[in-house]
């Protein structure tokens, strides 16, 4: 399946924000965010179990979660 990332840097944090295709022409997303300062590990972070008619709808929808993410837990 196709797959499709974009990578935002917001504060110390760098979001990855995938799109991937699944059946019927739609998308998925994923999101995993580091931080850029010590500790760095990686983390996966659950996005909203949808399909997404774009890959760009998709994309935004883990960025925005990402957002949301480092707004609580950051």
């Amino acid at each position: 399946m196709d797959s499709t990332q974009k990578i935002f840097r917001h504060q110390d944090y760098e979001l990855v924000c995938c799109a991937r295709a699944v059946e019927g022409g739609r998308f998925v997303s994923s999101l995993t965010i580091s931080k850029q300062v010590w500790p760095s590990r990686s983390r996966e972070i659950a996005v909203e179990k949808a399909l997404y008619e774009t890959q760009d709808a998709a994309i935004d929808a883990a960025h925005v979660k990402g957002l949301e993410w480092i707004k609580d837990y950051g």
